[in-house]
């Protein structure tokens, strides 16, 4: 697959001005004893290629015996030349233009200050008084940051300096030349190879340091041009202590690529000329008082069975997540990996983007137009493992088993495969740091969701475990707490250098003081994922059995239970429930009917009536109840009919030997089918149209950024299936009955006021009956209830949620007039 990619007004896939063109005819070959042999066509760049014309012309000028410059192949030469600067210029008036940056300069940074440590970590106790029987563990983890904060001032400038570790290590270019620095104290010897040198294994040795730090400086050629050039290959090649020599891909590479017809990656040299290098022009978005997040993979974005690129996704499917009303992204699978169905998370190169979906330019034009919106983009960071590759990736990249990684048992993961590092050691923090800071940096994300945090939290990674909320489970000796100090650093490093950034945690066990402030003496995480609500919601419809018995109190205890003062993200199914082996709450209520019950032409079954009806339930009581934000994985709004599976071929575990039948190398449910829920005939769009309407809703009324909530009704087991609970100056009413439809109904509020309808599950727009009366007012009186000071009187058909706002607030939601 070509590393090239960008999208014109078709959508196709060519070469363009921010990409790197790459001939046919590149490819690289491996011996048995792992050398890569020279190719015979190498990586241009658009202007490049036109010098080689250039050349051409006169070589094939003097060749000519009648003296024509031009020859009917060369004619072809020429015109596809022309071709490519046309797209290239398309592509141009697209792309932002050079224009002041909005982002701080290096000249900014070098006169920032960080703060000294100023507070002694004690705070949480008064957040907390439970955790006072845990000082002993709770103060060695506040000590152990401090050690690592003082120790960085002391030794490597301060945490700006030291989390700037991509300007030291890997390639970087200077006025005189490239230096290339590689950390890696179990080889003996290290020379540079690539293409620039003919893969000439002894002409470019590095020297290494008591730290063990290889080095080597390339001067610039006479004519001042780089001595590696833009898109070639480079790897390493060490001696490890055993004497044998081995390749290995450059750790800190910023871009890799995996040549058409191999499994090996190839590191590639990525620095293109500044005319071709994209320049930010939109300033980040602010914090959002609430997100709401669309999480999504760049790749499998496209209806059409493929990989999609940065280009298309910013075309296609950005505009689209703006106008559902979600204020943020979170894209997955930002990171290089080899293995595609792994959904990014068994990373290779932690630096560089991945190459399927297009260049490093193109991934930031992404971005950036996705702060033209004013969508917040965070990023799918994995540094709770790494890769178990060994040619194209870090495990045994010296040669030993400690390589940024734990050794023997406590360094892999039994359960994914993979490596797991050891965040006690001195230059494992520096790489981690600095992959955070890279990101922020040089792509401007604006924070991160940290996969598998309970898996770093832990020595026995959560595996078989199945917290009960002790405390003994989280402050013990299972407990990393290396690796605890190591999150509150980079917590710390985050926030102090980029205020306004977000930081998500992936925790299931519910680890306290996970959300609270570095400087209090938590790990400082803005929010945690809730995702006992996702398994709650399977369960529901999975086992409960007949609606009419559903214990409701169980569902809001669910939604609910989170720590007092610790922020958390609910959502009802994220890319976890859409996988193969799981199905989504749409899936699962609908079923096959789903196929051949979606039609608007005729009447359709009674549980895809529920299914939606359900579906649109579950969705608004997340959205209000589940957290402190919200998130959906791309497609699930709309009750997306297929699970997701990436191609694969059959293979063998690794680890058992067991037979793994695949699907055929399939991209076919790797993609999302959008265009369903914009067929008029569908009823995929009463749910798509339902979640845009609920997004707006918040987005105009910022009800679940507001702290107040009161749950006044849940009835019991067997009564009227009815929740009413206030969220910020909203009323919410859900009947979950089946069959029974309530009139006059009288539920309690907190404000005396006019009500109306803000927002009704029950419109024909939104797959309902049109039951309710939306042009109606509700007074609320005197008679208090439900512990309720006041209250009023509502009709509340079965199956419906029915949201109430003060009028004198323009109640209904207009989502045309708020989307535009």
């Amino acid at each position: 697959m070509s590393f090239t990619s960008a999208f014109s007004v078709q959508g196709s896939v060519k070469a363009t001005k921010c990409s790197v063109v790459q001939p046919s005819v590149r490819t690289q070959r491996h011996s048995l004893a792992g050398r890569p042999q020279p190719a015979s066509g190498k990586v241009v760049s658009a202007k490049k290629a036109k010098q080689l014309l250039r050349k051409r012309q006169i070589v094939r000028a003097d060749a000519t015996e009648e003296g024509e410059t031009v020859t009917a192949e060369l004619e072809a030469v020429a015109a596809a030349v022309e071709k490519l600067r046309k797209e290239n210029e398309e592509l141009k008036n697209r792309l932002a233009t050079p224009s002041e940056s909005p982002f701080k300069t290096k000249e900014e940074w070098a006169a920032f200050e960080y703060p000294p440590i100023s507070t002694d970590g004690r705070t949480i106790y008064g957040a907390d008084d439970t955790l006072i029987n845990y000082e002993g563990h709770l103060s060695y983890r506040w000590s152990r940051y401090c050690e690592l904060r003082n120790a960085i001032d002391a030794n490597e400038g301060g945490m700006e300096q030291f989390s700037r570790g991509y300007e030291k290590y890997g390639f970087n270019k200077t006025e005189t030349g490239i230096v290339y620095r590689e950390w890696a104290p179990g080889a003996q010897q290290a020379a540079l190879c690539g293409d620039f040198n003919g893969w000439n294994e002894t002409s470019h040795m590095m020297t290494k340091d008591d730290y063990g730090t290889f080095e080597i400086h390339l001067p610039n050629d006479v004519d001042g041009t780089p001595a590696i050039e833009h898109g070639s290959r480079v790897k390493i090649r060490m001696q490890g202590q055993g004497g044998d020599w081995f390749y290995r891909i450059p750790a800190w590479i910023k871009f890799s690529v995996q040549p058409e017809g191999q499994i090996l990656y190839d590191g590639i040299y990525y620095d293109p000329p500044v005319e071709e290098q994209y320049v930010f022009k939109h300033p980040r978005p602010a914090q959002p008082a609430a997100f709401r997040i669309y999480e999504c993979h760049v790749g499998m974005s496209s209806p059409e069975p493929k990989v999609n690129t940065y280009l298309e996704f910013a075309r296609d499917v950005l505009p689209r997540v703006k106008d559902m009303g979600y204020n943020a992204i979170q894209i997955m699978a930002i990171q290089e990996h080899a293995f595609y169905a792994s959904f990014g998370y068994h990373v290779n190169q932690f630096f560089a983007s991945s190459s399927r979906c297009g260049t490093p330019d193109e991934l930031k034009y992404m971005i950036d137009e996705a702060h033209r919106l004013g969508l917040t983009v965070l990023m799918d960071v994995v540094h709770s493992h790494a890769s178990n590759n060994v040619e194209d990736g870090l495990n045994s990249f010296d040669g030993s088993d400690t390589h940024y990684f734990h050794a023997g048992e406590r360094g892999y993961h039994w359960m994914w495969d993979s490596r797991l590092f050891n965040y006690g050691q001195w230059e494992t923090i520096r790489f981690l740091l600095s992959n955070l800071r890279w990101w922020v940096e040089e792509y401007k994300f604006d924070g991160f969701r940290f996969d598998g945090v309970t898996s770093m939290m832990y020595t026995h990674h959560g595996l078989q475990m199945a917290f009960t909320g002790n405390y003994e489970e989280y402050f013990g000796m299972a407990t990393d707490v290396e690796c605890m100090a190591y999150l509150m650093l980079a917590n710390d490093m985050l926030h102090t250098l980029y205020p306004g950034v977000t930081t998500i945690a992936e925790d299931v066990s519910g680890m306290p003081t996970l959300c609270l402030p570095v400087q209090d003496g938590g790990v400082g995480f803005d929010y945690r994922l809730q995702m006992a609500i996702a398994d709650k919601l399977i369960e529901v419809v999975s086992e409960w059995g007949n609606d009419e018995t559903w214990d409701l109190g169980n569902l809001i205890f669910t939604m609910e239970n989170r720590r007092w003062n610790e922020p958390c993200i609910g959502y009802c199914e994220s890319h976890d429930q859409a996988l193969v082996g799981d199905k989504t709450l749409a899936f699962w209520m609908i079923d096959a009917d789903m196929y051949d019950g979606m039609s608007t032409v005729w009447e359709t079954t009674e549980r895809v009536h529920r299914g939606i009806a359900l579906h649109k339930m579950f969705r608004m009581l997340t959205l209000s109840l589940g957290g402190n934000g919200y998130l959906t994985f791309m497609g699930n709004e709309f009750g997306h009919p297929e699970w997701i599976d990436f191609p694969r071929g059959d293979r063998n575990d690794s680890r058992t030997g067991k037979f793994i039948p695949g699907n055929g190398n399939s991209y076919d449910h790797a993609r999302r089918r959008f265009d369903l829920a914009d067929m008029d005939h569908l009823r995929y769009k009463h749910m798509n149209q339902w979640e845009k309407s609920m997004n707006w809703m918040e987005e105009k009324y910022q009800c679940v950024a507001n702290p107040h909530q009161y749950v006044s009704k849940k009835t019991p087991v067997g009564g009227d299936n009815i929740i009413v609970y206030e969220k910020g100056d909203l009323v919410f009413v859900f009947n979950w009955h089946p069959t029974n439809s309530y009139t006059d109904y009288r539920v309690g509020c907190l404000n005396k006021c006019k009500y109306k309808i803000v927002l009704n599950s029950d419109r024909e727009e939104f797959g309902g009956w049109n039951n309710v009366n939306e042009e109606a007012e509700f007074f609320a009186d005197d008679f208090g209830i439900d512990g309720r000071p006041y209250s009023f009187m509502v009709y509340a058909p079965s199956r419906t949620v029915v949201v109430y706002g003060p009028a004198d607030q323009d109640a209904c939601v207009d989502v045309d007039a708020l989307a535009a």
